[in-house]
């Protein structure tokens, strides 16, 4: 019997990271949100494997939204640009996760 080959697909996930030494994130920072693109066969995979990526960068995640594929962000009205594109067919292509953009929190006051 032959196994049929498993589908990637690319999930677009938001991780709320909180402060751990050596994280990278500005001194004066509380955390920091992270739009991420992750292959996986589905999206429960992406989450595990972007959490255990950003866990050996040294960062210390606290949650993860995610927001579907590409088709499914499409579907629900997202606009998606050129180069947001090009940063999913990169994350399908190696197989990877894409740290497209960090938003450092700050207290206010």
């Amino acid at each position: 019997m032959t196994r049929k080959p498993s589908k990637q697909q690319v999930f677009t996930l938001v991780v709320e990271v909180g402060r751990k030494a050596g994280d990278g994130l500005p001194d004066d920072s509380t955390g920091a949100g992270l739009m991420c693109y992750a292959s996986g066969v589905d999206e429960a995979e992406a989450v595990r494997e972007t959490v255990a990526i950003l866990k050996q960068a040294d960062m210390s995640p606290l949650d993860v939204t995610g927001y579907g594929t590409l088709d499914e962000r499409i579907e629900q009205g997202h606009e998606i640009d050129d180069d947001e594109r090009a940063l999913m067919t990169r994350a399908l292509l190696e197989n990877s996760v894409i740290v497209a953009q960090v938003t450092p929190f700050f207290n206010e006051g």
